[in-house]
């Protein structure tokens, strides 16, 4: 069989902020980075957004690789791998600067792609890889391909775990049991149901008689009942709810990833268990990250540092604001939470601003985590020290960052590689709870 010949990427300044070690990633392939987009990669080096930290890292990635071959004709990567390069391009060429005019950064790595496709003469395939949907139009416009970086890319979202499963005409025998003894072995469930037995899966079962709600153990040794457990004040109002709870409050799972649209409860529901369950904890740490237009940081809004910050936190204090009003201002409860604050055992920050603490002992919640990389999820779950709980939450169809979709958003890979895990659990709350206007619009609009 003919081994098939390698391609040649040129990359985009996107995929390198998107993954630092993307380079690594491309197989046997070899790859070109046009001049312009280290030239980019330097405005981004200062500062302590999550791209200012890719940045950093891919500069001394690159840095590692010794010698002038890499202006010439490029350095291997390692064996089985291709080659890396890095090519100058002197302006635009002709053919560019005739259909776009302007020159900027996207324009020169389309000439670059579009010089190396030139000199080529049919030896590889060049293929541009960008996250810039627009820009991968224009290319495919000049007849050079293009595609998205789709290393870490999930194949089906439809698909993705849920977390639960729901078992119609229940063995009634075994809801009996479930509520005398509040478990059952799993290798009786199992003979009941043709569903997939994971560690912490939660279950509805019901019948014309009863129902129960009930999960696998990490072990997957017991089918366990469970309740609804109040949560620092908040009660679960629905089955998926009473799910992300138990997830929540449970010392032996500790990461947790909630999704589901707004006003499904996501934040409030991890902020109220973190609450109830702070005495395991050394400190309560809410993050979610900024995410600036157009990958800019966020000096260029106008203000000071706070005022720039304000509008991205303030949910997370509006959720706080929901369970503080849960007691009167004279309750103990009430006033806990403004001593937390001041004692910094209750943290609220810019995702970026956590960066370097530790986490030990720290129950540690992301919100709007869908606005993540892959990469950067990876880098929040590997810092997680003895006695952390990570919970993430977010929707992964509701995306703000520019270079993300449901399929490549580093919440929707977590799940997906997560399934299973004895250490980790999912809950997917379907049903919004804010009011009865609020889902309407939901699912109408």
């Amino acid at each position: 069989m003919k081994k098939s010949q390698p391609k040649t990427f040129v990359l985009d300044t996107n995929v390198i902020l998107h993954d630092p070690t993307c380079i690594n990633h491309f197989e046997e392939n070899n790859i070109i980075i046009p001049l312009s987009v280290i030239e980019e990669l330097d405005h981004f080096k200062r500062g302590n957004q999550v791209i200012n930290l890719n940045a950093r890292e891919f500069a001394r990635t690159l840095d590692s690789i010794t010698g002038n071959e890499i202006f010439n004709g490029g350095v291997s990567l390692g064996r089985g791998k291709g080659k890396v390069r890095i090519v100058i391009t002197k302006g635009l060429t002709q053919e560019i600067h005739d259909v776009f005019r302007e020159d900027n950064v996207d324009h020169r790595v389309l000439s670059a792609a579009y010089e190396a496709a030139s000199d080529n003469k049919n030896k590889f395939k060049i293929i541009l890889v960008s996250k810039d949907v627009n820009l991968r139009m224009k290319a495919k416009a000049l007849g050079i391909p293009a595609e998205d970086y789709t290393t870490d890319r999930v194949t089906n979202v439809e698909e993705l775990y849920s977390g639960k499963s729901i078992v119609e005409n229940f063995d009634d025998n075994i809801l009996q049991e479930l509520y005398s003894s509040n478990e059952v072995t799993t290798r009786k469930f199992t003979k009941k149901i043709k569903d997939e037995i994971v560690p912490n899966k939660y279950f509805i079962l019901r019948n014309t008689s009863r129902s129960a709600l009930a999960y696998v153990n990490k072990d997957l040794e017991k089918v366990k009942r469970i309740d609804k457990q109040i949560m620092y004040g908040i009660k679960p109002r629905n089955a998926e709810q009473t799910f992300a709870v138990d997830a929540l409050a449970n010392q032996d799972i500790p990461l947790v990833s909630m999704t589901g649209k707004a006003g499904t409860g996501k934040t409030l529901l991890a902020l109220a268990s973190a609450l109830q369950v702070r005495k395991n904890y050394r400190q309560i740490y809410v993050a979610r990250p900024v995410v600036p237009l157009s990958n800019k940081d966020i000096g260029y809004l106008p203000g000071d540092v706070e005022s720039k910050l304000a509008p991205y936190m303030q949910p997370l204090w509006d959720n706080l604001k929901v369970i503080q009003d849960q007691f009167p201002e004279t309750d103990k409860n009430f006033q806990l939470i403004n001593n937390m604050i001041k004692e910094e055992k209750l943290v609220i920050e810019p995702l970026s601003y956590i960066r370097g603490r530790s986490l030990q002992r720290i129950y540690f919640i992301v919100d709007e985590a869908q606005n993540l990389t892959p990469h950067e999820i990876k880098t929040i779950i590997t810092r997680a020290g003895e006695g952390a709980k990570i919970v993430l939450t977010g929707d992964i169809y509701q995306i703000d960052h520019p270079y993300l979709d449901a399929q490549s958003n580093g919440l929707s890979y977590l799940i997906e590689h997560f399934k299973g895990q004895k250490l980790y659990a999912h809950v997917n709350l379907e049903k919004g709870e804010r009011s009865e206007l609020a889902e309407l619009a939901s699912n109408l609009l």
